[in-house]
């Protein structure tokens, strides 16, 4: 386990690609079980430890998780990522986009806006996507600029303007650009390792008891695919 930051209120790990947040009908040992042994050990804690859940990833997505350490800052965080008060900033790779008409390929750096209305099939645990709206759909924003390229992948970066189930995987595949290993979402194999190349690069947001600006990074996975673009970012 890979601790960012952390103070008496909050603090902020980096999950890995495989683990889950809390646990669920698998069995399988979440990462808060992982965080509560640790500051039960580092601090002395007698009893149960208090580790409150504000916000989750997918399972096979890595990066940073913020987690409370005190009921007053849960309340608090839950209500900022419940109306978008923290900044939350996401990397991809990608398939390569088709080049556009004058250009080898896509441009770095343009900012692109997506909008969709998304709906949830529950039995899948999958989103489709749609260009209007439709009885049961949800409207989905995100906005995403490409920060390099490879010979067969590009990195881009994402900021979520709402907060949908699967909403990066769906709606970046249903423009053509599907994520690394996103076997559900249209990537034509798997990784390795079972991840996918969505990775939750950074978190900005006021502490919500000291009131400070926190920005915290995750690193890179392991997974090779993340290593050709270390150096471009």
């Amino acid at each position: 386990m890979n601790v960012l930051y952390e103070d008496n209120h909050i603090i902020v790990v980096a999950k890995a690609a495989g683990e889950i947040v809390q646990g669920d009908k698998t069995g399988d040992a979440p990462l808060t079980d992982a965080v509560k042994a640790y500051i039960k050990e580092r601090y002395a804690k007698p009893g149960a430890v208090f580790l409150g859940v504000p916000h989750r990833l997918d399972r096979p997505v890595s990066g940073v998780v913020v987690l409370a350490r005190t009921s007053k800052a849960l309340a608090r965080l839950n209500e900022m990522f419940r109306s978008g008060k923290v900044r939350k900033t996401y990397h991809a790779i990608v398939k390569k986009p088709v080049p556009v008409a004058g250009s080898s390929v896509a441009p770095v750096e343009r900012e692109v806006l997506l909008t969709h209305w998304l709906t949830r099939n529950e039995r899948q645990n999958k989103a489709y996507a749609h260009t209007r709206e439709v009885p049961g759909s949800k409207r989905a924003e995100l906005d995403y600029r490409i920060l390099a390229h490879s010979d067969r992948y590009s990195l881009l970066e994402v900021h979520l303007h709402t907060g949908r189930h699967h909403q990066i995987r769906c709606q970046l595949a249903a423009v053509g650009l599907p994520i690394k290993g996103d076997l559900k979402y249209g990537s034509p194999r798997s990784n390795p390792d079972g991840s996918i190349c969505l990775h939750a690069r950074s978190v900005a947001f006021e502490h919500p008891v000291s009131h400070k600006e926190i920005f915290v990074e995750a690193p890179y996975p392991e997974e090779n695919s993340w290593h050709i673009f270390s150096e471009s970012v």
